[in-house]
């Protein structure tokens, strides 16, 4: 019989068993364990590796998203103000602007352009600025470099740069922001922006071509004109001509200070197989460090305990203090302790865990677009009840950035400066609705371009001015994108009646040239079909991988293609130089992928560029626009609308459209946080319970009947 019991006693057992696992269950929802109790931890997700932390290579912003805060250039973006302004970082003040005629004797500040043949910008840094703990910059007793003459048998025992025990750091000096200045003209690093500093920094083409396939570091001790060693911590950049924008550059990364013993380091024959190198390990100056690169699961950044300090902005614009944004002023820098960012290839995951309270911000895919944003009767967007009862807020912001449609203006059919091709172009302008693109595929996150320039760059205009007349009629409320017939009507003063070629009698075949080949891209592609369709246009796709594409482009054998662009700097030159002559894609290797060419827009652009913001400088973009406008080179697509979602609990959050650096003036209420996942996250018994229950009832005809046969064997 004590067989017996023990048998009763076991669904008993399996069931409190059951229910003690229930019990954890909020913890084991937790996909981070608690390790981090103790810190402040912001939690993010990326979905794409970063193909680059060298920041004289890297250039787009899933890698600006971690070097930004890991590297510092002398200046930053002020992160409150607007219009945006720039500050010292490292820099003790903004830089000492010299202008030089062809003598190098010095002129004066209100000397004509013409007179100007180089500027040159003196900077000095500031002290006792540490570089992060790094083992290039490990010594030995002997105050040698520890691990800059590595064996084969310590290169075979490391896996990663954490097995190189030993760290070093050593003070920040003007040498560092001159050597990197360097390593952009290395052929060995291909810099994307080599090309363009070919034509400003004195020197600079001439340095490359000297260095050909000679190993990095030794560019040290080879003079390059246009960068100079003043002293410990001043340097001087010495550019040709007068081109204001370039102080912009001093804010980028590609700028940013760099060690020559990373190179020394890195360059190691055996290391990169490893990955073990500077674009997987970066060693900076700024706040944080990064700690873990493991792309496939999960990126950590962490705070830099030499980080020299750095306070929080005590002004901004007239509402930050009202929105709480300056609760923190004067406060030390940064914040948050630790960063960690997950992958998340599925946006379904994501936002589960965004909703739990896993991730402290999101975006908005399509799917989830409507459990998050309602449209008000004003055609605004608000929160949903559900978000706004989590104390989720949205905030929104219109990119400094353009995504249009080009022409290839070297092609016989859609280029050139005839009236013939011009009215095509603009035709198509009035087919292709960029309003119905933003509201299918982007769920109404843009607003439909009316000319080159983005909002909040100087020189774009809301008013009547700033709207594109061949495309529209209206002003304000009233503005629509005119009639199909009028594009009609256009097609046949074009010559292309009913859509018709002239010299064949069949509809006319226009190319459009994509990188989209995935099965998710046949709507988008299947759209433009029917945007030309309703001008009788047979529009062929032609859609290849990223590498011949780009090889059509620079050829000029692309005729019709989607373009974007991101600002780099906040200066309406950083758009316009888009379709510069002298920027062709196919002549000169430029930006200008349309090769348009218009000798009054390029006059107008050479005198607009190096001029401060004006009357006379506004008049003159005004001019450019309706140039662009009239011949239509591009079909204006739209400004990205951005929507993030973030918790109640994530501080200072203000969009900067400009700096990448701006997670150290953020702040998380863990207390908050940990309060609210509790409450959304508890475990739910009721159902193991119910299911026990039922278990157990199926067990008890068992019991009854192994009972029964008990006895009769007794018997």
């Amino acid at each position: 019989m004590k067989m017996l019991r023990c048998n009763v006693r076991l669904p008993v057992l399996m069931l409190l068993a059951a229910f003690l696992s229930a019990c954890e269950v909020s913890g084991l929802n937790n996909p981070y364990g608690d390790e981090d109790e103790k810190l402040s931890v912001l939690y993010q997700s990326f979905s794409e590796r970063p193909k680059h932390l060298d920041p004289a290579v890297a250039y787009s912003s899933n890698e600006y998203t971690f070097i930004s805060q890991v590297y510092e250039p002398p200046f930053q973006y002020h992160y409150l103000k607007r219009p945006y302004q720039l500050e010292p970082l490292t820099a003790t003040r903004m830089p000492d602007i010299v202008y030089l005629d062809q003598d190098g004797e010095k002129l004066g500040a209100d000397a004509n352009d013409s007179a100007i043949a180089f500027t040159d910008y003196l900077i000095e840094i500031r002290p006792n600025i540490q570089y992060q703990p790094h083992p290039a910059l490990a010594k030995n007793a002997q105050g040698d470099y520890q691990y800059h003459r590595l064996t084969a048998g310590q290169i075979g025992s490391s896996a990663t740069l954490a097995d190189f025990n030993a760290t070093g750091s050593r003070e920040l000096v003007a040498e560092d922001y001159v050597y990197q200045i360097k390593r952009l003209a290395h052929p060995k690093i291909q810099s994307p922006i080599a090309e363009m500093m070919k034509n400003y920094i004195v020197g600079f083409d001439e340095f490359a071509k000297q260095l050909g396939d000679k190993p990095k570091v030794e560019i040290k001790d080879r003079p390059l004109a246009g960068a100079e060693v003043v002293s410990r911590y001043q340097y001087r950049i010495r550019i040709k001509g007068k081109y204001p924008q370039f102080i912009f550059w001093l804010a980028m990364p590609f700028f940013s200070p760099m060690p020559w013993e990373a190179d020394a380091f890195y360059e190691q024959p055996g290391l990169a197989d490893k990955n073990i190198t500077l674009d997987w390990f970066p060693i900076g100056t700024g706040p944080y460090w990064l700690a873990e690169n493991n792309p496939n699961r999960r990126m950590t950044l962490v705070k830099n305990p030499l980080f020299h300090g750095e306070a929080y902005p005590t002004e901004g614009e007239p509402e930050d203090k009202q929105n709480g944004l300056l609760d923190d002023a004067g406060k030390a820098l940064p914040f948050i302790d630790k960063m960690v960012f997950m992958l998340e290839k599925e946006t379904i995951p994501y936002w589960s865990k965004f909703l739990q309270g896993y991730y402290d911000a999101s975006g908005i895919a399509s799917d989830s677009f409507d459990q998050a944003i309602q449209f008000t009767g004003s055609g605004g967007v608000a929160l949903t009840d559900a978000m706004r009862e989590k104390g989720i807020q949205l905030q929104t912001s219109v990119a400094i950035s353009s995504f249009y449609m080009g022409f290839n203006m070297l092609d016989a059919t859609v280029g050139g400066s005839s009236e013939q091709a011009r009215k095509l172009r603009q035709a198509i302008a009035i087919a292709v609705d960029y309003e119905e693109y933003i509201s299918i595929f982007r769920n109404g996150r843009g607003i439909a371009a009316q000319g080159v320039l983005p909002p909040g760059i100087y020189g774009f205009t809301g008013d009547k001015e700033g709207i594109n007349p061949y495309v529209y009629d209206g002003l304000g409320d009233t503005l629509q994108r005119k009639k199909i017939d009028a594009a009609k009507q256009l097609m046949s003063e074009a010559g292309y009646a009913n859509g018709r070629d002239p010299k064949t009698g069949s509809a006319l075949i226009l190319y459009f040239d994509t990188t989209a080949v995935g099965v998710d891209d046949r709507p988008t592609m299947n759209w433009y079909r029917k945007q030309f369709d309703k001008l009788g246009i047979n529009l062929v796709i032609r859609a290849t991988d990223y590498n011949r594409f780009q090889q059509k482009m620079r050829g000029g054998n692309a005729q019709i293609f989607v373009w974007g662009w991101n600002a780099d700097y906040p200066d309406p030159e950083n758009f316009f130089f888009l379709l510069y002559g002298k920027n062709s894609k196919v002549q000169h290797g430029g930006e200008n992928a349309a090769n348009y060419q218009n000798a009054e827009f390029d006059r107008l652009f050479e005198q607009m560029r190096n001029m401060e913001n004006s009357e006379q400088r506004y008049r003159i973009i005004q001019q450019m626009q309706a140039l662009v406008r009239h011949d239509a080179p591009w079909v204006f697509g739209f400004h990205p609308k951005n929507f993030s979602l973030f918790h109640g609990w994530y501080k200072n959050l203000k969009p900067n459209l400009m700096a990448n650096n701006t997670l150290k003036y953020q702040r998380i209420d863990t207390a908050a946080r940990a309060e609210k996942r509790q409450v959304w996250n508890k475990p739910v018994f009721w159902p193991l319970i119910l299911g026990g229950v039922f278990f157990v009832l199926m067990l008890i005809p068992a019991i009854n009947a192994y009972r029964r046969r008990v006895r009769e064997t007794i018997q």
